[in-house]
Parts: C-alpha cells; structure tokens; sequence
C-alpha cells in the first residue's frame, strides 16, 4: 500500500523532488510521484488532499518554488502531515519559496524543510521516522541506513 505522497508543483520541481522518492525507495517505502499544482490544477490538489487519508497515505510530501502554495494548500484539506520542500527558483534562489512555506497561519501546520535537494532527501528521512514509529522493519531499515552514513564518514582528510 503506498503510504507517502510525493507531489510537486510543476514537472522541473522533479529535479529537487527525485531526491525524496530517491530516499524512500532506499528505505523500501512505498510511494507515488504526482504533480499537483496549486495554481494551474487546483481541482487536483483538492482532489489529492480530500482522498489522501481514504486512499491509505500517511504522510504527504509537497516541494513548490516561487510562491509555493502547494504545501500550505494541502495542509488545509488534509489531517496527514505534510512536509513542505522549497524548490530553488531562480528570482530568489528559493527564499521566496522557504518564505512562503514556513509563515503559515496558526493552526495549518507544515513541517518545513531546507531548500532544495537536502531539503527533499530530508523530507523523505522525516516521512521515514514518522512511519517508523509503527513499522518495526521500516525502523530498523532507518537505523540500518543511518549507521551506514556514519560509517560513511572518513576520519581524516584524504
């Protein structure tokens, strides 16, 4: 059963969002890639947000660039957390979207995340943990792959 949603606002936001599906699927996660825009198809993200929980989700990654509406937007038709991804733009190298994703009113919460692609590799560890508090294999996965960044990490400077 796919558990996280990752959706984007355009199809360029894949270049930054490849790296959250990239991360879940090292965890063995099931999820679907969708782009759902806030302003060219807002009858899809209503859709998306409203079916989210029917359809078995459990956590919702969104990344937009520029006015970044997406994250927000879905906060405010669904109960599942999201986390939102700013997609580096090229008028503000995505502080506008940064901006516009974590100045949400109170009471529509989105878990914000960096720009770009750490932000979208850490969206998809953030969803990880999430799900791994009722998924003992899924925890023990995450353990697995932190140990293994540690691991990865030389001692001294070659």
């Amino acid at each position: 059963m796919v558990k996280v949603g990752v959706i984007m606002g355009s199809q360029s936001d894949w270049e930054t969002m490849r790296h959250a599906a990239e991360t879940l699927e090292a965890l063995g996660i099931e999820h679907e890639c969708r782009v759902v825009s806030a302003h060219r198809t807002p009858d899809r993200l209503v859709a998306y947000a409203k079916e989210a929980v029917g359809r078995g989700l459990q956590v919702i990654i969104a990344g937009a660039g520029g006015a970044a509406h997406l994250p927000g937007m879905v906060a405010s038709m669904t109960r599942l957390p999201v986390l939102g991804v700013p997609v580096q733009s090229a008028a503000l190298s995505g502080l506008d979207s940064l901006l516009s994703i974590v100045q949400m009113p109170g009471g529509i919460p989105v878990g914000t995340l960096a720009i770009g692609k750490a932000g979208a590799k850490n969206a998809g560890l953030l969803a990880a943990a999430i799900l791994a508090n009722h998924d003992s294999a899924l925890a023990q996965r995450l353990e697995t792959w932190r140990a293994e960044q540690t691991d990865a990490v030389a001692e001294s400077p070659e």
